[in-house]
């Protein structure tokens, strides 16, 4: 790894390789694409009214750039182990800012679902480079507290989005919401080749075009399936959709079984470390529960207590804002006492906080009200993604840590998109608004229930060593 932390003769301090200007540089970015996933719901309305499209139309913009991020996770991984981390996270960021300037522009719905997609691209080919740049760089010793703040960046981002979207919404117009990221992303991509060392493992690699395909058809079906499933009463047609998909998945998990000693999409290696295989699909389970209850929260706001988008936005600051306070003692705390114990306490006080918002939820409520319960969200955020990826990357080394990536971020995505359908068909599902908005509220309390049920089973941490000579081991 390269790092530099003297001095210029001019007495700057030298930032390129330095581990926490790289941090920096590849959290912006990462939060920046997060954003995206949420901010734009509170633009709807707006965007319907301004480009004369139908609510089917502007779904898809939510949903087209879901699609692709969930889809290509994976793959962009491993491209990032063939043609450099850092040349992927250039070019995954150029994307998405280009096509966040194109969302801006866009004069019909048509031009605006194109441009969501190529940002969705964009998302997918950087994204999974973050976390393999963070093992690269950082030293064993920091790493913890370095992927407790990457980490902190999914829960900031995930919860905040309503808050920045209505603010912006309501002030410089839903474009802002597209315009903003353009200057960001430029700056992004400035500190990525002025800051970012480009890390080679030296070793060349090959991609495994079939097992590409059969993972994104696998993943596109299955993603589509969730999100569309609502909106078509879950039809004979979705059913058969995400039954293909499993089969499609079945033939990939089995093409790779037979590849793991040819450079698989994703080394089976990775799951014999139990911690990796835990928090992954702790992950999973995290991602659902925190779209599940950011969903019909604001929705309660805005439909029950009659909260323009900027006041529904508002009354959910104080979430995002204890998360990102605590979310960097949270990864310190981490690597002293261990992941585990803050991950737990993470996900009582999400679950607390939000069984509170549940109970307090009545028609003649206030946001305010909600404050406190919001508060001990936001601290449960904090302590929950500031540990997780942590504690699953403890054990990987360096040179499984893009296709250890890339596994992580697919599960996260797909189970922030299981958690919106399922939040969605609840809401449908009740005999009331209200009724509907408590069985999503609930969902997510199970989830996490379940969550520290695991988390707390005994076991042996890891069932067998994951591959890799003594050396690399040593660096992780």
């Amino acid at each position: 790894m390269t790092r530099m932390t003297g001095m210029t003769k001019a007495g700057t301090p030298k930032l390129r390789g330095n581990p926490w200007a790289v941090l920096a540089t590849l959290s912006l970015g990462f939060f920046m694409t997060l954003l995206d996933m949420t901010i734009v719901n509170i633009a709807i309305p707006d965007v319907m009214r301004s480009l004369h499209a139908g609510l089917d139309q502007v779904m898809w913009m939510v949903s087209g750039y879901t699609l692709v991020l969930a889809a290509l996770l994976v793959t962009s991984a491993r491209l990032g182990d063939m043609k450099g981390q850092r040349t992927l996270f250039a070019i995954g960021t150029a994307l998405f800012t280009l096509a966040s300037a194109a969302c801006g522009l866009a004069t019909g719905p048509t031009t605006l679902i194109a441009a969501r997609v190529v940002q969705g691209l964009g998302a997918a080919l950087l994204t999974p480079q973050t976390m393999a740049l963070i093992v690269a760089t950082f030293p064993a010793a920091r790493r913890g507290t370095a992927l407790g703040i990457w980490g902190s960046v999914a829960g900031v981002a995930t919860l905040s989005g309503p808050t920045l979207g209505g603010l912006v919404v309501s002030t410089v117009g839903w474009r802002w919401v597209f315009f903003v990221n353009v200057p960001v992303g430029l700056l992004v991509l400035a500190l990525t080749f002025r800051w970012v060392p480009d890390l080679r493992t030296g070793r060349a690699h090959r991609l495994d075009v079939p097992g590409v395909l059969l993972s994104g058809a696998a993943l596109t079906g299955l993603t589509f399936a969730l999100m569309e499933g609502d909106r078509y009463s879950w039809n004979p047609g979705i059913w058969t959709l995400a039954a293909c998909s499993l089969a499609l998945g079945t033939l990939f998990l089995r093409r790779q079984a037979r590849r793991q000693d040819a450079e698989p999409l994703i080394p089976f290696a990775l799951f014999a470390d139990r911690g990796f295989t835990v928090m992954t699909a702790l992950m999973g389970a995290i991602g659902a529960a925190l779209i599940g209850a950011v969903l019909p929260l604001g929705l309660f706001l805005q439909q029950q207590l009659g909260l323009s988008a900027s006041h529904a936005g508002l009354a959910l600051a104080p979430s995002p804002l204890v998360s990102l306070l605590v979310s960097p003692y949270a990864g310190r705390l981490s690597d002293r006492i261990g992941g585990r114990r803050v991950l737990l306490a993470g996900l009582l006080s999400f679950a607390a906080g939000l069984t509170a918002a549940l109970l307090l939820s009545t028609p003649g409520a206030h946001a305010l009200t909600l404050t406190l319960p919001l508060m001990f969200m936001g601290l449960g955020t904090g302590c929950m993604i500031a540990p997780l990826s942590t504690e699953a990357m403890r054990n990987v080394p360096p040179r499984l840590a893009g296709a250890a990536s890339g596994v992580n971020n697919t599960v996260r995505q797909l189970g922030s998109v299981l958690g919106a359908a399922a939040a969605a068909a609840l809401m449908a599902a009740g005999a009331t608004p209200l009724a509907g908005i408590h069985l999503a509220m609930a969902l997510p309390v199970v989830l996490l229930a379940l969550a520290a049920g695991a988390l707390v089973l005994p076991g042996r941490r890891l069932l067998t060593p994951v591959p890799g000579n003594k050396a690399e081991t040593a660096s992780c």
